[in-house]
């Protein structure tokens, strides 16, 4: 038997029965069990539920930043487990991928960028009450469901948000952004903290700022494997991109992140680097926006100086695209973070990216970089130019930007987050 496990089956210590004594009879049970949780997790680790609409094998930032959390925290023994939607459905219903514990709800159908899960709610309060520690991750519809049934089973909750919801134009998603915004802030209320990716876009967000007293700023989990030279090659060779200029652009082709201005960026390029070609890494049929297929009178102008890669699954394929960028550019409408720019950078390759809340993090830290004002076409070519041209001067030594950014930093921040969590009456 763990001791941990058992622990009150032992004699409580005299600060232990002076909690249980001093205690009105409706409290006791709660502080017994609050006691029982805090020696059990001191010496046995923690259970910690992620919620989240989309968990892997589905990749964007938000899953894969919950990703790296949860299977680091696993690998220190605590247990993490993850409740998703099964969005595919030939994904299994359970299973244990990393140490992680994922228990998929069949979906009954897609709903804008989530998944209705007819299953949700039995399925959260069970877990709920399996787990020490509850974090969601928002934009999600489920967040003031959760923080209910958290408080009814007093379980602590702690909230990622992962960037206001910011959905393309129509009646009917700024319905969506408005019952996602109330649900959220119902949520926030109950939370023991909110964990935001800079203190920059906690104090732009619409979300965070009502919130800024329980903001906990951490950054978001930076790895990257090194680059393959002989892959960088191999790469280069495939998409005819020998002897090119080449700005990378890593995400989706969606609407709020306007990788059309880079696009429209390419005229003013075209003198000073005859031989620019843009490359993409990322998604850019998106089901839910047709952003796209609004572009393509544009892309075809140009058709010529574009790659689409696609989605980049293999973190390699990834290190390898940003090593054979000579600049990657973000120029996003909205943006909590980017941690393509960390990952970039950690790679050898300079960014450039637009002056909004969140985004400018990065680069305003490092220095690697430049920052240009938000939607300005000609100063997104001015900026690009500027790193071209004295490129060597923006480059910093990877050591640097790990000692800023790194997964092992995040995940030691997430851990003593929960564990104070666990510590804090209600």
């Amino acid at each position: 038997m763990s001791p941990g496990r058992y622990a009150l089956a032992q004699r409580p210590s005299p600060t232990d029965r002076i909690t249980l004594l001093f205690a009105s009879p409706a409290k006791m049970m709660y502080n017994a069990g609050r006691l029982y949780r805090e020696k059990t997790v001191g010496e046995s680790g923690m259970k910690i539920l992620f919620v989240l609409t989309y968990y892997a094998p589905h990749r964007t930032g938000l899953t894969i930043h919950v990703q790296r959390v949860a299977e680091a925290l696993a690998r220190r023994g605590h247990q993490a487990t993850v409740l998703t939607s099964r969005y595919r459905p030939e994904l299994p219903r359970d299973e244990t991928l990393n140490g992680v514990r994922i228990v998929r709800l069949w979906s009954l159908m897609r709903l804008s960028r989530t998944q209705v899960m007819p299953a949700f709610p039995l399925a959260a309060w069970r877990l709920i009450a399996q787990n020490d520690v509850i974090n969601i991750h928002t934009p999600l519809p489920e967040a003031s469901l959760m923080a209910c049934f958290c408080r009814l089973q007093r379980k602590p909750l702690v909230i990622t948000h992962h960037g206001d919801a910011v959905l393309p134009a129509g009646w009917h998603n700024r319905l969506i952004e408005f019952l996602v915004f109330r649900v959220y802030r119902a949520a926030a209320r109950y939370a023991r903290a909110v964990i935001g990716y800079s203190q920059d876009y906690a104090e732009h967000s619409t979300y965070l700022r009502p919130f800024l007293s329980k903001v906990e700023v951490i950054y978001p989990p930076i790895t990257v494997p090194r680059p393959d030279p002989a892959g960088v090659a191999e790469m280069r060779r495939r998409y005819g991109l020998e002897g090119k200029t080449v700005i990378g652009y890593a995400g989706r082709f969606v609407e709020e992140k306007r990788p059309d201005l880079l696009i429209q960026a390419i005229p003013y390029l075209l003198e000073r680097f005859p031989e620019l070609c843009i490359v993409f890494a990322g998604e850019y049929l998106i089901r839910y926006e047709n952003f796209y297929e609004r572009c393509l009178p544009l892309i075809e102008k140009y058709r010529d100086r574009l790659v689409f890669l696609g989605l980049l699954s293999n973190p390699q394929d990834m290190a390898n695209f940003f090593a054979l960028c000579d600049v990657l550019a973000l120029p996003s409408g909205t943006e909590c973070f980017g941690m393509v720019q960390a990952e970039a950078m950690l790679c050898g390759t300079p960014v450039v990216v637009s002056d909004t809340p969140g985004a400018r993090e990065v680069v305003g830290v490092t220095g690697m970089g430049e920052i240009f004002p938000r939607g300005n076409i000609p100063a997104l070519a001015a900026a690009i130019s500027r790193v071209l041209n004295g490129r060597e001067q923006y480059i910093k030594p990877p050591e640097q930007i790990a000692a800023t950014f790194s997964l092992e930093d995040t995940v030691d921040r997430y851990e003593a987050l929960f564990r104070r969590s666990l510590n804090v009456d209600r």
